[in-house]
């Protein structure tokens, strides 16, 4: 599958919803806001890793954005295949119908690893010219994807956590 990866790319980061301190309501609004903004600034490609929670929640967004602008591109940066096994039904669920709806989808590693996150979040990282994270201030995945998105010089548009 050719990749539609371009200078106009951004992707996202952002915890999962048991980690966030403010409510998903408003999170969502603002990952609206910030997605129409980029898209304003000439980004028509979004990477999102697939999680739960802002990561799905950011996918949807782009998502139901295409509906309307045919230029948006979603890709689905995917840990592992399996990634989403563990998870409640109503996650699975999303899960499984925003890759349907993603135009490309990348598995980063082969399986499970211990590291397998990380290439993920550097993997969308080194793809984009922006990154979008939901941030409550804690240590974690969030945190070392914005801090290698500062090593990479790659800006980051923060959003209250």
């Amino acid at each position: 599958m050719g990749t539609l990866i371009t200078e106009n790319s951004c992707c996202f980061t952002g915890h999962r919803e048991d980690k966030l301190i403010r409510a998903s309501d408003l999170i969502c609004d603002d990952l609206e806001l910030a997605i129409k903004q980029a898209i304003e600034d000439g980004y028509t490609t979004f990477i999102t890793g697939m999680a739960y929670g802002v990561d799905i929640w950011a996918g949807e967004k782009v998502a139901e954005l295409q509906k309307k602008n045919r230029s948006l591109h979603l890709i689905a940066a995917v840990p592992f295949d399996g990634f989403e096994d563990r998870w409640g039904f109503r996650w699975k669920n999303r899960y499984r119908n925003l890759l349907k709806k993603a135009d490309e989808v990348h598995y980063i590693c082969d399986g499970y690893a211990a590291y397998a996150y990380q290439k993920r979040n550097e993997w969308m990282v080194d793809r984009s010219s922006r990154v979008i994270a939901v941030y409550n201030g804690g240590s974690g995945g969030t945190r070392n994807t914005i801090n290698y998105a500062k090593l990479r010089n790659v800006p980051v548009v923060y959003i209250e956590g």
